[in-house]
């Protein structure tokens, strides 16, 4: 039996069906396995829920707050539905994109950096999740200041530049 399988059945508990239980237990398996899922991730939710590994698969390959790759240390999403295209989505893309060295979809030690379908937030575009923290309004301009936080480097102002 997984580590996991007394959690996954006290989750279970709560649904009246165990398909139900499905969404919460995959959350609490990426958790438990560093941010994303793996094969074994898939078998241990099934395995508590009577499931296939192939269903719970289908499930957290539709949504985007499943991932199915490792992450970095801080995972970077920005959202591009509409809403926040209309306000600069592209453009705080490619700032992370120049700030991190990498291109969305890519992830390195440090950093994942995905664009993501919504957000939920489209009165206050562009969007950015960052560690599952939502932070609003984002525009260009704050990558800098923002990836600088995430280094742990003191950002100036009043400055261009960056001090350790």
């Amino acid at each position: 039996m997984s580590a996991i399988y007394d959690e996954i059945q006290g989750i279970r508990a709560r649904y009246p069906e165990s398909l139900s239980a499905v969404m919460p237990a995959l959350q609490l398996a990426q958790e438990r396995n560093g941010g994303w899922l793996s094969e074994q991730s898939f078998r241990d939710v099934a395995d508590a829920l009577d499931l296939t590994p192939a269903y719970c698969l289908s499930i957290a390959s539709f949504y985007d707050m499943f991932r199915l790759e490792p992450v970095g240390e801080h995972v970077i999403e920005v959202c591009t539905n509409i809403s926040c295209g209309l306000k600069g989505a592209q453009q705080v893309v490619e700032a992370f994109e120049s700030e991190l060295g990498l291109t969305a979809g890519e992830t390195t030690e440090d950093f994942t950096l995905r664009t993501v379908e919504c957000l939920g937030g489209c009165g206050w575009a562009t969007i950015v999740a960052i560690d599952n923290r939502h932070r609003l309004h984002v525009q260009a301009g704050d990558v800098p200041r923002i990836v600088a936080e995430l280094r742990g480097i003191e950002w100036k102002e009043d400055d261009d530049d960056l001090d350790a």
